[in-house]
């Protein structure tokens, strides 16, 4: 007996050992390993998938680059080709393969939303654009005159059409599911157009303010990539585990210096600068704005007699364009981090597979979404002037009187003219 309780006694001793809880120390000494083993540089197969990551990127790169060269339209088509992608890998995260097949309507109820918002926001922002395109012909320019002054009615009466088509379907045992689909719509609705909107805004009033952008984002994320690649050491956030603080630092630098000399580069070319006023895609000629205009500055005294350059050329929207830079760097890879709680959220490593290396459109879209607001609101604060054209006044009486009351108003401005020479003589 005695031989037993001592072996019990032993055994429950090692038991206990064994359920011992590390120490705080230990804890953290873990989990600096586990941390270690998912940064970038300690990665075994990390050379392979930069291999497949950067024979993807140059691919995206020629479109893009092709896309620009095309216009402003194309771009435009870009976006909403870029929306409908991000649209499908965002529905399908919620849905469920057997209540799908239960609700074989539910999937183009979705995309009847979507394109109803497509219309609605597209509709607002591009309205005087196609106005402009077809003012040639009176027939048409009569057509979309009219389509432009109903255009909010329709969209209304399309996302009625979708709210009651939605509970005509709902089914017993699967209204938690159908409510929670429709919640989920509406959510994707606002975080896909909230910003495309903006996008496509900006996209018209000159390629520039679209592409610097969007090129500081791919410069960030390239250059967080490759920093993180080599020197990265230290866990930046543990959302995402492979970024470090070397290449967020290295990053930053690498964007700022970029946005200057883009800046330069881009504000450059007419093409880029000019805006369109229209849906056209012919070659934009125009008169550069000050912004795109070199202002020189003597080097003076800090250069020597040998160098060969006295002075030096700088655009005004050079000095805007580190602004830029300065949210692309520091704010827009927060977007990235947003999209990465939300993938652990749903337990997933990315939102598709349709790029190979990087994931899904969503997941190359995330940072940019937030630059694109950003720049909008940037353009609308600085660059945009806040004063009334001749073209937007005589835009706004051709698309919202009639022949009569434009007759009107032409007899009245002219009894004005008259009036004062009269005063003036």
């Amino acid at each position: 007996m005695q031989t037993d309780s001592s072996s019990s006694d032993v055994s429950s001793n090692n038991a206990g050992r064994a359920r011992r809880r590390k120490r705080p120390t230990e804890a953290a000494s873990d989990g600096n390993k586990t941390n270690e083993s998912n940064l970038l540089v300690n990665d075994q197969n990390k050379y392979k998938s930069m291999l497949i990551r950067t024979y993807s990127s140059l691919w995206m790169m020629a479109g893009f680059v092709l896309v620009i060269y095309m216009g402003h339209l194309y771009i435009w088509a870009m976006v909403v080709v870029i929306q409908i992608f991000m649209a499908r890998e965002l529905f399908n995260l919620l849905m469920r393969v057997n209540e799908a097949r239960r609700l074989p309507w539910f999937r183009l109820l979705n995309w009847h939303f979507f394109f109803t918002a497509m219309l609605f926001t597209y509709g607002r922002f591009l309205s005087h654009h196609l106005v402009n395109t077809v003012t040639t012909d009176k027939l048409l320019y009569k057509l979309v005159s009219a389509l432009v002054k109903y255009q909010m009615l329709i969209c209304y009466f399309l996302y009625i059409a979708g709210f009651v088509w939605f509970i005509l379907t709902l089914k017993k045992k699967m209204y938690k599911y159908q409510f929670k689909q429709y919640a989920w719509t509406h959510m994707i609705l606002l975080l896909v157009f909230a910003q495309s909107s903006f996008t496509v805004a900006t996209i018209f009033e000159g390629i520039f303010w679209f592409l610097l952008p969007a090129s500081l984002i791919a410069i960030n994320d390239v250059a967080a990539y490759f920093f993180g690649f080599f020197f990265g050491r230290t866990p930046l956030i543990k959302l995402s585990p492979k970024k470090t603080w070397e290449g967020f630092i290295g990053a930053s630098v690498a964007t700022i210096f970029s946005a200057f000399l883009l800046a330069r580069v881009m504000g450059s070319f007419k093409w880029l600068t000019c805006p369109r006023k229209d849906l056209s895609t012919g070659w934009l000629d125009c008169d550069p704005d000050p912004m795109f205009k070199p202002e020189y500055f003597s080097l003076g005294e800090w250069v020597p007699k040998w160098f060969p350059w006295k002075e030096v050329g700088i655009l005004p929207v050079q000095w805007h364009a580190l602004a830029l830079g300065l949210f692309a760097s520091i704010i827009a890879p927060f977007g990235g981090f947003f999209a990465s709680g939300f993938k652990r959220a749903f337990k997933i490593k990315d939102f598709g597979d349709s790029i190979p290396g990087h994931g899904g459109i969503t997941d190359r879209m995330d940072c940019q979404m937030v630059i694109a607001v950003f720049a909008y609101i940037y353009h609308q604060s600085f660059i945009a002037t806040q004063n009334f054209s001749v073209e937007t006044i005589l835009d706004q009486i051709l698309r919202n009187l009639t022949f009569e009351e434009q007759l009107t108003l032409y007899e009245q401005l002219g009894l004005i003219f008259r009036e004062r020479q009269l005063a003036q003589g």
